[in-house]
């Protein structure tokens, strides 16, 4: 058993508890509040004038897929030969032994999503996956979303040799998987009634019946605000559930983004306006977002930008007028619902896991430290060693 003690423990979803404690066992949060008996047999960690909150989670990465000294032998995350490729899966592809996962740790960071793709019309599935383990299968949460990507990167994929090579032609290849998807289905539904009918087993198509089935979202790579809009016209279309991912431009279709329901995973906030589409970041538009309802997550898109700032991503937030509340939020809860792992993570509740962070100062100081990350009950970076 662990427990941490008079910390000034930021829950998320229950308010700020002072000198508070935490009981771990077993890998789970067994009890949260103040004036709790610590077991003799306990192993404690004193807490006092220490900041508590639960692990950060980076809702889109490329971390362990991409790696950023490798050049081309590091860069498993996009399929060059073909466009649409739904049926690939993080966890055959990543590095656990990737040296930014240490970085990710010793900043606070436990979790976050890992998704192949960016310049693929459709580039696999996204997976939640803890930042402890040796092996991929040991840090593997769930599958997540489909990744999608509109705009300049997709059209881009093949040099403009071949389709896609326009966003016309994205979004027709986007329609024409779903529409083969669907075709699958229906032909799958014959099947029952006729065992003579022959049907090649489709794996692309497998995965994007999850899609239409509501199983998994679509998290749309997009930067501007017509590529935004063609991925709500075709998510309308189809029915299906949508989370836009960078969204540089949301602002400017924010109305729009509420009343289709979809949230915003935002970033990097922290960033060069290296492309076209990036010509219209502005670190306002977190603030503007929120002003507008629409559900709010923040990425450093590592390795777009590294893991470990992700903290500061959610301070230059709010230098820029969003709230303490929902920036705290934009780095935890949210994007644990937006992943569908909250009821594991995301906040300091008894049964979820035990991924917390001790800070020796307020989290979203950039002169705090991580004093220690702790997965799964477990310190696994501690500032003393």
């Amino acid at each position: 058993m662990l427990a941490i003690k008079n910390g000034n423990i930021i829950t998320v979803t229950k308010g700020m508890i002072k000198q508070g404690t935490i009981l771990i066992d077993d890998g789970k949060i067994v009890k949260v509040g103040q004036n709790i008996e610590v077991p003799e047999k306990a192993e404690v960690i004193d807490a006092t004038d220490k900041y508590v909150m639960p692990g950060l989670i980076d809702a889109h990465t490329n971390i362990g897929l991409k790696e950023g000294s490798l050049r081309w032998e590091g860069m498993d995350h996009v399929e060059k030969t073909e466009a649409v490729v739904p049926q690939l899966r993080p966890i055959d592809g990543i590095n656990p032994f990737d040296v930014a996962i240490k970085d990710a740790v010793a900043n606070g960071i436990t979790s976050t999503l890992i998704a192949p793709g960016d310049d693929n019309t459709i580039g696999g599935v996204g997976s939640v996956f803890k930042l402890r383990g040796i092996t991929a299968d040991q840090m593997f949460i769930k599958d997540a979303c489909v990744k999608v990507a509109l705009g300049e990167n997709a059209k881009n994929i093949f040099n403009r040799k071949k389709m896609p090579s326009t966003r016309m032609g994205t979004a027709y290849l986007l329609r024409k998987a779903f529409y083969d998807a669907k075709q699958y289905e229906k032909d799958l539904e014959e099947k029952k009634s006729n065992n003579d009918k022959k049907i090649k087993r489709d794996l692309k198509s497998e995965v994007l019946l999850k899609v239409l089935n509501h199983e998994l979202p679509l998290h749309v790579h997009a930067h501007r605000a017509d590529d935004i809009m063609t991925a709500i016209r075709i998510a309308k279309e189809f029915e299906i559930d949508m989370v836009l991912v960078h969204g540089y431009e949301a602002d400017k279709v924010a109305k729009e983004l509420n009343k289709n329901n979809v949230a915003v995973i935002y970033g990097p906030i922290f960033n060069s306006r290296t492309q076209v589409e990036t010509a219209n970041l502005n670190m306002k538009t977190p603030k503007l977002l929120k002003e507008a309802n629409v559900e709010l997550a923040l990425t450093t898109a590592h390795p777009a930008k590294p893991i470990a700032i992700l903290p500061t991503c959610a301070a230059l937030a709010i230098r820029e007028g969003l709230d303490v509340c929902t920036a705290i939020n934009a780095i935890t809860i949210t994007p644990a619902k937006l992943l569908g792992v909250d009821d594991r993570v995301g906040s300091i509740e008894e049964g979820k896991d035990a991924d917390i962070v001790i800070f020796n100062g307020h989290p979203l100081q950039i002169i705090s430290n991580v004093e220690k990350t702790i997965i799964d009950g477990e310190v696994v970076y501690s500032i003393e060693e």
